[in-house]
């Protein structure tokens, strides 16, 4: 889960200096496991009887299931196929024991044969009543007390003396504590993916400060390449590229979501806040920008531009993809299997997918790039931001400008007498100069300024060399040359 990451790698950094060493004492022996169905007995069922006789109505036969205690234990016309504390009796032991191939379990058509052993495992969990449990990832989440351990001063926390534990079962005594230059590496590459410098190595080893580590683990948690690091594995669930990924595979803007991806991350955002906003975050009362670039989680899907696509048809292959990745994603579970058939293993429907398959049937994208959000870049929200002050600012001066009537009025007047003097030019036989409305710029930050006579009078920077952009308007509708004339003026050193 995303909120406790940090602490699952933090802890794996605690104990990894004292990781298991053997020790020499070799009376020490794991004590005898108790048979778990989820561990030992499912899989030998999954593998050999769920097919014809687990959750799949469409291929199930003699209407018996394994998957499901009640019903395994269910009384029959023969006898039930699971006998609790009767392995003698159950007819699951008795098929799969049987020299009738007509009546052997599973079939020899099919090629699976239990092996010895197998069949002793599923005796000895028959006499032992046949219990079952659901898989581990159905239970309710249990907090378990830090078991007792015989070097409680060896740990430094809960998690140390679980670990403690299993090492003290097993024999095995922790390894020393790591050297501060093996410590600050093996926490560099687990947190940011790269090594410390020989600096931050030298210092760290040099601190005698008894919170050093402490205070290395915060200062790299605090690194904005954590978010980078650890974002890359989301990255791989949420199927993210720079690209369509199919046939011309053309390229695509979606940078944006993995950058919300690492930002989210550095900001150590909660696990629900983190799934709502990729899976809804449009939806959102007043959504802000950043939770409509978070559903870019699944607009990361495939676009098939190649020639003749139906575009419905690859919209349907779309929201498969969407239902099976919030699937693979969020509930751990191969929901995909469930398109064609009730999934053979796990308690999902076919109904159940397309349920899920309709939340997503309703997107406006049909195998297209569209519908797009603008998604600028902090600094270039900046600049927005602060242009639209620029602008605001702008049209209130526009609004309290009482005078501007007036100054329109006499620019409309300026306007006719220069268009009337074009126009006599243009009819005069020796075709007067006009004299045009310019204005200047420079590439390397001169000034201009207009003088009563329309000329321009440059100032500020005087390098030895510039380049000006001069740009004139003027009426008039046919023009034979253009003079441009340098003058003198007594601001200037020599006049």
């Amino acid at each position: 889960m995303f909120a406790v990451v940090p602490l699952l790698v933090v802890s794996s950094v605690l104990t990894e200096c004292c990781t298991a060493a053997g020790t020499a004492a070799a009376d020490h022996t794991r004590p005898a496991i108790g048979l778990s169905f989820s561990r030992d007995i499912r899989p030998i069922l999954s593998d050999n009887c769920f097919q014809c006789h687990g959750p799949d109505a469409d291929t199930r036969e003699a209407d018996l299931r394994l998957d499901l205690r009640e019903a395994a234990i269910a009384p029959r016309d023969d006898g039930a196929a699971i006998v609790p504390g009767k392995p003698e009796a159950s007819l699951v032991l008795q098929r799969i024991r049987t020299d009738d191939e007509t009546l052997r379990m599973p079939p020899p058509e099919t090629g699976k044969k239990l092996t010895p052993q197998q069949i002793a495992i599923l005796e000895r969990w028959i006499a032992q009543g046949a219990p079952y449990e659901s898989h581990w990832a159905f239970r309710p989440v249990v907090r378990h007390a830090p078991p007792p351990v015989r070097r409680p001063q060896w740990c430094n926390n809960a998690i140390d003396r679980f670990v403690l534990k299993q090492l003290e079962q097993a024999g095995l005594s922790p390894s020393p504590p790591a050297d501060r230059h093996t410590l600050i590496r093996r926490v560099y590459l687990d947190f940011l993916g790269v090594l410390p410098s020989v600096e931050e190595a030298d210092a760290f080893a040099a601190d005698p400060r008894p919170d050093a580590y402490a205070r290395l683990l915060d200062r790299v948690l605090a690194s904005s390449r954590f978010g980078e690091r650890w974002g890359r594995h989301w990255l791989d669930h949420a199927r993210y590229a720079d690209s369509h990924g199919y046939t011309n595979d053309n390229e695509r803007v979606m940078w944006p979501y993995r950058d919300w991806v690492i930002r989210a991350l550095n900001a150590d955002m909660p696990f629900d806040q983190f799934t709502i906003e990729q899976l809804a975050g449009d939806l959102l009362p007043n959504a802000t920008l950043d939770q409509i670039v978070a559903t870019g989680f699944h607009r990361n899907t495939l676009i098939n531009t190649e020639g003749g696509t139906k575009a419905d048809q690859f919209h349907d292959e779309q929201v498969k993809d969407r239902a099976d990745t919030t699937g693979a994603v969020w509930l751990a579970l191969t929901i995909g299997c469930a398109k064609c058939h009730s999934h053979k293993f796990d308690p999902i429907s076919k109904r159940e997918y397309y349920q899920l398959y309709a939340f997503f049937n309703t997107t406006a994208d049909r195998n297209s790039v569209a519908p797009t959000v603008k998604a600028p870049t902090p600094d270039q929200r900046f600049q927005l931001e602060r242009l639209a002050a620029r602008r605001r600012e702008l049209e209130r001066r526009l609004r309290d400008d009482t005078d501007r009537p007036h100054r329109q009025r006499d620019w409309e007047q300026r306007l006719i007498a220069q268009t009337d003097r074009a126009a006599a030019a243009e009819q005069s036989a020796d075709g007067d100069w006009v004299v045009l409305e310019i204005d200047g710029k420079s590439k390397h930050g001169a000034t201009f300024r207009k003088l009563d006579d329309n000329s321009l009078l440059v100032g500020g920077a005087n390098r030895a060399s510039d380049e000006y952009q001069v740009r004139g308007w003027t009426p008039l509708t046919r023009i034979r040359s253009v003079r441009l004339e340098v003058l003198t003026h007594p601001s200037l050193p020599k006049g």
